[in-house]
């Protein structure tokens, strides 16, 4: 058994290396002792796979695995989005295990622990799930693996929350779904067609090496959709990750819109239009833009570590209007406690559907809004092995200015956020967690002062 270290989203390693069947049972017994000791033997365990390499294989060994013990599973019966089980763990009453990695290489796979309050799991419980490594259960009784489709209930409870009829007569806007070799592919697109919504698509096939890119939607993998929203006029573009928790959206300026920007539209949305009421949820790296906002609707905001498990953490404490993060992932009230890139993709037609306007033209009076526009960027510094990080953290920690500017505020949530004198500029400095590297990440209201932040690191 190599070592297995779970993250902030589970426990990920590369194919036909460190994730083999000898680490995949190891993982696979941890969870079965953790679910028997919590619940008992009778609790319900879903399991589902995304697109990626030896998925279906894995997550069926670990399916025959646990029903061995005794467990019963309901298998998905094909390739799903992992906010799609999670809402079925919840629904259903169920602890769940999703096997994907996400947005990281195709190399790479994963296993994601969900628990049934279909969130991430928290720190306790990974913890508990490492003690368990290398342990197991005894044989309780006979346990059976039936295949399930997940896919009915939760298009049931999208429709629950979003209002598809009014994306009916968004008539203006040709609507682009980049299937993007994921796993919302015959998830996002039949909701649409289901509501009779028009969309051209791309990208529709499952490939388990994502078109031979990276299953993250960022700019510079989403270039053929951009490409084919500026030869279309008056085309969005919507694409998610590798299993569909996070999003990626493209103006009909074929711009990039950052997952900041969308919350913030959406947290406006979400007020004016559908009557929500409660805190906004943010982690500290996300953007000045998204106080500001809140600012001005009155709307308390909640701020976490970096981390879905932890906006979701607080999400189940403070049921806020909507919880996001940085690198696109989001939830609102009354949904799961987890990110959900199928949901994000269709609040994000639903606002422009309300307000009878472009994305690009929301983005326009969001910055009205606000009255200033941000500027965000991040640097990644190697070091040489994980005993320089905490001298370089602590150096941070006393540190009264930096450049030409004064530091007013100094926030140690994750890592040392440092808030500067001009009241639109922070730079937060926070190690990798896995590796060792200093995530160096900046903000201000020009681009210029970025620079010049950069050069007194």
């Amino acid at each position: 058994m190599t070592e297995i270290k779970f993250g902030t989203d589970g426990w990920r390693a590369v194919v036909g290396k460190e994730f083999n069947e000898e680490n995949v049972a190891v993982v696979t017994n941890a969870v079965a002792k953790y679910v028997f000791e919590t619940f008992g033997i009778n609790k319900k365990i879903i399991i589902g796979y995304d697109p990626r390499n030896m998925a279906d294989v894995f997550s069926k060994q670990s399916a025959d695995i646990l029903a061995g013990l005794g467990f019963d599973v309901l298998y998905s019966d094909k390739i799903i989005p992992t906010p799609v089980l999670a809402y079925n763990a919840k629904h259903l009453n169920a602890c769940a295990l999703m096997f994907t990695a996400s947005h990281n290489p195709p190399e790479y796979l994963g296993i994601k622990f969900i628990p049934d309050y279909a969130g991430p799991a928290t720190s306790d419980i990974t913890d508990k799930l490492t003690q368990n490594l290398g342990k197991s259960i005894k044989k309780q009784k006979e346990g059976s693996v039936t295949p399930y489709d997940f896919q009915p209930d939760y298009e049931k409870q999208l429709e629950n929350l979003i209002d598809y009829e009014k994306i009916r007569d968004l008539k203006n806007t040709n609507i682009i779904f980049d299937g993007f070799y994921s796993a919302s592919i015959g998830y996002f697109d039949n909701i649409l067609k289901t509501h009779g919504i028009k969309f051209e698509t791309m990208n529709m096939l499952h490939d388990t090496n994502f078109g031979g890119g990276m299953p993250d939607p960022k700019p510079k993998y989403l270039w053929d959709l951009i490409t084919k929203i500026k030869s279309e006029p008056n085309s969005i573009g919507l694409a998610n990750d590798g299993d569909a928790d996070r999003f990626g959206v493209i103006n009909e300026n074929g711009e990039y819109v950052s997952p900041n920007e969308i919350i913030s539209i959406l947290l406006i949305h979400l007020i004016k239009n559908k009557g929500l009421k409660g805190s906004l949820v943010k982690t500290v790296g996300a953007s000045f833009l998204l106080d500001k906002v809140a600012e001005k609707l009155g709307v308390e905001v909640i701020e976490t570590a970096v981390g879905f498990k932890h906006v979701g953490e607080a999400m189940r404490k403070y049921n806020p209007i909507i919880g996001g993060e940085e690198s696109g992932g989001l939830s609102i009230q009354g949904h799961i406690p987890e990110k959900d890139g199928l949901l994000a993709n269709s609040l994000v037609l639903e606002a422009m559907a309300y307000e009878n306007k472009s994305l690009a033209e929301l983005q326009k009076d969001l910055y009205d809004f606000v009255g200033c526009k941000y500027y965000n960027d991040r640097v990644d510094k190697k070091l040489e092995n994980m005993d320089e990080v905490k001298p370089i953290l602590e150096k941070f920690k006393t540190k009264t200015s930096i450049g030409n500017y004064r530091i007013i505020k100094t926030d140690l949530k994750d890592g040392v956020k440092m808030y500067l004198d001009d009241n639109n500029s922070w730079i937060l400095v926070r190690p990798s967690g896995t590796e060792p590297l200093l995530r160096i990440y900046f903000e201000s209201d020009s681009i210029e002062k970025i620079k010049e932040l950069e050069n007194c690191i």
